[in-house]
């Protein structure tokens, strides 16, 4: 097979094509949990949020942060969708799903566990879908 310049041309773009979708990904997935489907950060872990934060602020900050790790977003990360990015009290960024910022476990020991749900009187919730 002859390659031309409109072959290589195509083939670009599909790249490209392929490049932007990869880049525009979600922070998060939705997966199954031992409490049914739920968001997972990229190991497959389960994602909470937490009752305290409000107007997109997490107040989760120190020792909370330690047991509840954010779910980190790059200095340059732009909101899309139902997500956007807080900015952490020590400047660090996190995403948040429709406004929630969002935070994993450190006793969920493997992906689907979701032994967070409804820690302390119910201020840590599973984050669904």
């Amino acid at each position: 097979m002859k390659t031309t310049p409109l072959r290589i041309l195509i083939a670009s773009g599909a790249l490209l094509a392929g490049l932007a979708t990869a880049f525009a990904a979600d922070p998060a997935a939705t997966a199954d949990t031992s409490k049914g489907k739920a968001l997972v950060d990229a190991k497959g872990m389960s994602l909470y949020t937490f009752a305290k934060d409000a107007d997109g602020k997490s107040m989760c900050n120190g020792q909370c942060a330690t047991n509840w790790p954010p779910l980190a977003a790059s200095a340059d990360a732009k909101a899309m969708g139902d997500w956007s990015v807080v900015t952490r009290d020590d400047g660090g960024k996190q995403w948040a799903y429709k406004g929630k910022p969002l935070y994993a476990w450190v006793k969920d020991a493997k992906p689907g566990d979701a032994t967070g749900d409804g820690f302390l009187n119910g201020a840590w919730s599973l984050a669904r879908p």
